[in-house]
Formats: C-alpha cells, sequence, structure tokens
C-alpha cells in the first residue's frame, strides 16, 4: 500500500512539472501507534472490563487477573510485620511489670536472709570470744553472711538491669527486621496493584487478545489502545518540496465521509529519501525522489480518522 502511496505522489509531481505548477496536494494515509496494556505478572484473566471499539476514559479500569495467592501472601505478610513490631516495642520496654515484681520479691528475701546472716555472725563473734564455739563455726558464719550479702548486690543488679530496654545493638537488629517486612508488604501491595490495571489515557480500544479465563503470562499485552494523540497522517512529497517544508507547518486533510478538513501540524519530516521504483540517482530521475513526512491533528480532531484511512494532504 505504501509503495502504491508513493507512486501516486510521484505521478502527481510528473504532471504538474510538466504543467510548469507544482501541486500543493498529496496522497497520504492514517497510521496510529498503538498503546499494549500488559501486567507484569502473569494469572487467570479473571475479568475483561473493557471490548473492542469501546472508547475509554483515564482510569477507566481495563481488566482483572486472578489474585489469590497475592491476597493470602499479604496477609501472612502483614501478620509477621505485627509480630516483629511488637517484638521491638517489647525491647524498648524492659520487662514486664509481673517480672521486676518477682525480681523485686527475690531481692526482699536476700535482705531478709542477710540480716538474719548479720545476726548469727554477731552472736557467733561473742561466743567465740568467751570460747563457747570453735573458730571453724566463726569461719562458715562469716563465709554464710558474705554469700548473703552477694546474693542482694546481685538481685539489686538485677531489678536494674529489669528496668532498662534492650540494648542499642539489639534495637538496630530489630528495627532493621521490621523495615525488611515493611519492605516485602510493599512489594505484595505492588503485585496485587498489577492484577488489576487501568488505562492510563482515554482512548480506543483497538482490540482485546485474551478471553476470561485464560492464563495470561507475565508481559502478555491484553488491551490494545489507540489514545488520539498517537493517530497521525504520513505522506511523501517530492524532492524539490521537502526542503520547504518544516517543523510546525499546517496541513488540511481531506478524507472520505469527513464534513469538512482536518488540520494537521507537521511534526516530522524524515532524512532519508526514498525511491518507486527502485532507481539510480542522477539528476535525470530525482524528480522520482520522494521524503516522508508526519503530520498530527489536534486530539479533538483525530477521532475522526481511522488507521489505514487514505487522506489527501493540501500544504498550507
Amino acid at each position: 500500500m505504501r509503495y502504491i502511496i508513493i507512486a501516486f505522489s510521484i505521478s502527481l509531481g510528473l504532471l504538474a512539472g510538466c504543467s510548469q505548477e507544482q501541486s500543493s496536494t498529496y496522497q497520504g494515509y492514517v497510521e496510529g501507534e498503538y498503546v499494549y496494556v500488559a501486567s507484569p505478572v502473569g494469572g487467570r484473566l479473571e475479568s475483561l472490563l473493557v471490548q473492542r471499539g469501546q472508547t475509554i476514559a483515564v482510569g477507566a479500569p481495563l481488566f482483572r487477573l486472578e489474585a489469590v495467592e497475592e491476597n493470602a501472601a499479604k496477609v501472612q505478610a502483614e501478620e509477621q510485620l505485627k509480630v516483629i513490631e511488637a517484638q521491638l516495642a517489647d525491647l524498648k520496654l524492659g520487662k514486664r511489670k509481673a517480672e521486676i515484681g518477682v525480681v523485686t520479691a527475690q531481692l526482699i528475701q536476700a535482705r531478709a536472709a542477710k540480716e538474719q546472716a548479720a545476726q548469727q555472725l554477731k552472736r557467733d563473734e561473742a561466743q567465740f570470744k568467751v570460747g563457747g564455739i570453735a573458730r571453724a563455726q566463726l569461719e562458715d558464719s562469716r563465709a554464710n553472711y558474705a554469700i548473703k550479702m552477694a546474693r542482694v548486690r546481685e538481685f539489686t543488679e538485677l531489678l536494674e538491669v529489669s528496668r532498662l530496654p534492650a540494648r542499642d545493638d539489639q534495637i538496630r537488629a530489630q528495627n532493621a527486621q521490621v523495615a525488611a517486612a515493611q519492605a516485602a508488604t510493599s512489594q505484595l501491595d505492588w503485585r496485587l496493584d498489577q492484577k488489576h490495571l487501568a488505562a492510563s489515557e482515554a482512548g480506543l480500544v483497538a482490540d482485546t487478545m485474551y478471553r476470561e479465563g485464560e492464563w495470561v503470562s507475565a508481559g502478555s499485552p491484553v488491551v490494545r489502545l489507540l489514545p488520539p494523540k498517537n493517530i497521525k497522517v504520513r505522506f511523501f512529497v517530492p524532492e524539490v518540496i521537502a526542503g520547504g517544508i518544516k517543523p510546525g507547518r499546517t496541513v488540511a486533510l481531506h478524507c472520505d465521509g469527513c464534513a469538512a478538513d482536518v488540520p494537521a501540524t507537521v511534526t516530522y519530516i524524515s532524512n532519508d529519501p526514498e525511491y518507486t521504483p527502485p532507481v539510480i540517482y542522477s539528476n535525470e530521475n530525482r524528480a522520482k525522489m520522494v521524503f516522508m513526512v508526519e503530520a498530527h491533528p489536534a486530539v479533538e480532531n483525530a477521532v475522526r480518522l481511522r488507521p489505514g484511512q487514505p487522506v489527501a494532504v493540501t500544504l498550507k
């Protein structure tokens, strides 16, 4: 089709050259740059929410994939995050009240035992002075008192430690585990979002590639969209005309069935010449050299055109 259009454009140029007047109207065709919407994760197509030929708005839901596994994994990750956060809070608080109460009671018992050992040591020292007991019994009393004193110091320090939070390195390690669990939860949220996609821009649903119930591989397009801004016109002009065309120039598009011409703006001129039919370049056949030009209509006018539709392009 492209070569037919090029040949027709060349014939118009040659006829104009014979009449010593250059034509300003050229044949072209409408082309669309499609957007293929796919999910980066695979799954069974649960719901197809659009149909071919439908015009949709921005944010319109397109399709939804089955997400049973992802939902279960998200629940598991959220519960694990709660556990890790609770452990971090516990490390920051120190021992519970009941645990501190146990240590306090042990300290009271140790103090009472120390007082008892102190009284016994005092009596044994008095008895030893008058020869009432042997030195071995006195030494036993002194050792028992020292043991009871050490127990009091032990429970005093244990009570102080029980009121302190965990060490800084333990808290840092637990914070890292919380961050890892949060990242895992965020990743699952993202996977769930990819299971139901919406249109990022308005346009025409040009085609759908799957039916409900079919398995969709990761990255496989499910819906093909054509936004109005992606509709353009391609036409070919002779070499003698191409040099005078610049991006931004206005053209008028005429098509069969259009109530009025559609204005468009030149956006691209090819740097590579084309020949039809293939020939060897020379000054004699330079008239057969053509350049491809692209023009975009305004978004509100683009919906009047269809890809593949032939148009006549008039330079303004």
